[in-house]
């Protein structure tokens, strides 16, 4: 197969990949939004299918963020395989801020502006006798209620900037190749005169 490693990854190191990618994490970005400038699709599906991944990136059910992005870009209009990379901002990294921000939004809406935290939760607890039922209203319940307006703002952020950088994109991509097919022109006039004389 063509680009296959010689030496084959470990357990080890394909596990740290999922987690810490080869390169970096700004050359990793840099695929991702160039995978997505490069779509076959309009500027308006491809903004619409990466708002619809990063929206459901704030959403707190791990495990269905591409099922849950792919339900809203087909509603809206959007690009499959744009929802796809746009939940990629759901990282490892982006995910204690995320979860923060919508617990503490979630909170705030369900106490009405004030800001109770109520008792602490011993989530280690509830996991090793897999009492995910008490995890509801202390946990997934606020984030879920949170996780709607901040992913609804940063969806719109994310929407007005892909559909931007998308038409900006082609346009500079169309005057290239307008410039190169100008080229190759005179150069084709050029060639039959040299070749007559």
């Amino acid at each position: 197969m063509l680009f296959r490693r010689r030496k084959p990854a470990d357990l080890w190191e394909r596990a740290r990949t999922l987690v810490w990618p080869r390169r970096s994490f700004w050359r990793s970005a840099q695929y991702y939004v160039k995978r997505a400038l490069r779509l076959t699709a309009t500027p308006h599906a491809i903004a619409a299918g990466i708002a619809a991944g990063v929206f459901a990136s704030f959403t707190p059910f791990l495990g269905f963020h591409f099922v849950i992005a792919a339900v809203i870009a087909w509603c809206i209009g959007g690009n499959l395989v744009a929802s796809a990379i746009g939940t990629a901002v759901g990282n490892p990294l982006t995910f204690p801020f995320i979860w923060g921000a919508t617990l503490e939004t979630g909170r705030l809406i369900l106490s009405g502006g004030a800001s109770s935290h109520g008792a602490p939760v011993h989530l280690g607890r509830m996991l090793r006798h897999l009492e995910f039922s008490q995890l509801w209203t202390p946990l997934i319940k606020p984030m879920t209620v949170g996780s709607l307006p901040l992913g609804l703002f940063f969806g719109l952020v994310f929407y007005l900037l892909t559909r931007w950088a998308t038409i900006a994109f082609r346009e500079q991509r169309r005057k290239r190749l307008a410039e190169r097919a100008r080229r190759r022109a005179k150069a084709q006039t050029l060639s039959p005169r040299t070749a007559t004389s």
